[in-house]
């Protein structure tokens, strides 16, 4: 009887494991639908299969319903706290949300689980940043560069906080070592041009925007940024050029 038993409860979980697997070829073929009508069967199926859901979450995310979403990333989280799966959904549902708090809540577990990755710590510190919170998201940067001293995703969105508190001299020198790194960040340029101006070093300012723009002519924003130094130096001709043209 008791091997009965357990040959039972091997067929449910295989089955439950056949189930997400049908699921996740209709979710990678964007049959969002059909995708959830599997997860579900599987999650039925054996009710502590964390992965069925947390792929029933991200179905629920591709056809935008994140409340139900959210439930069942937590219900993951419920069997299983110490995985990183069902976190990250969280942090992906509050974020479609516009819950960067909550979603900062769910992405420092992320980190708390694996904080080998850099990738985690530059989560946190963005979600800080949609949130408001430009001085707090400093030391999350810094625990990417500690990991990696050349991660220039780090070193800009670190020379954002700087700019928004004010630490212009640091955010130019940050910006700088983004572009000795990738002379190519056409949005490093566009922040330097940014901290200049506000500086009031205004052809610096210009020829960082324009170094933006030779990078990228089709990217609008450092264009029009243009206006102001130029402005400022009372081009007032050259302003109004960029200004027709957009």
């Amino acid at each position: 009887m008791a091997c009965l038993c357990i040959l039972s409860a091997v067929c449910l979980a295989e089955e439950a494991e056949y189930f997400d697997w049908k699921g996740n070829k209709l979710l990678a073929s964007k049959n969002y639908t059909g995708a959830l009508a599997y997860f579900e069967m599987a999650t039925n199926q054996d009710p502590n299969y964390v992965d069925a859901w947390v792929h029933k979450g991200d179905a629920q995310m591709a056809l935008k319903d994140y409340n139900a979403s959210l439930r069942n990333y937590s219900w993951a989280i419920k069997i299983q706290a110490n995985k990183t799966l069902g976190w990250s959904g969280l942090v992906r549902a509050y974020s479609a949300l516009n819950n960067y708090v909550a979603a900062y809540g769910a992405a420092a577990n992320v980190t708390q689980l694996d904080p080998q990755n850099k990738a985690n710590w530059i989560q946190e510190g963005n979600l800080l940043q949609q949130a408001g919170s430009f001085d707090r998201a400093v030391a999350k940067y810094d625990g990417a560069l500690e990991l990696d001293s050349n991660y220039t995703d780090a070193l800009y969105r670190k020379g954002i906080s700087m700019i928004a508190s004010g630490n212009l001299s640091a955010a130019i020198s940050l910006f700088d070592r983004v572009l000795l790194i990738n002379p190519q960040h056409k949005q490093a340029y566009n922040a330097k041009g940014l901290a200049l101006e506000a500086e009031s070093k205004y052809p610096q300012a210009l020829e960082a925007y324009n170094q933006s723009v030779q990078i990228d002519p089709k990217w609008g924003q450092p264009a029009l940024n243009k206006m102001h130094p130029l402005m400022a130096q009372k081009n007032m001709d050259g302003a109004m050029k960029i200004l027709v043209v957009s």
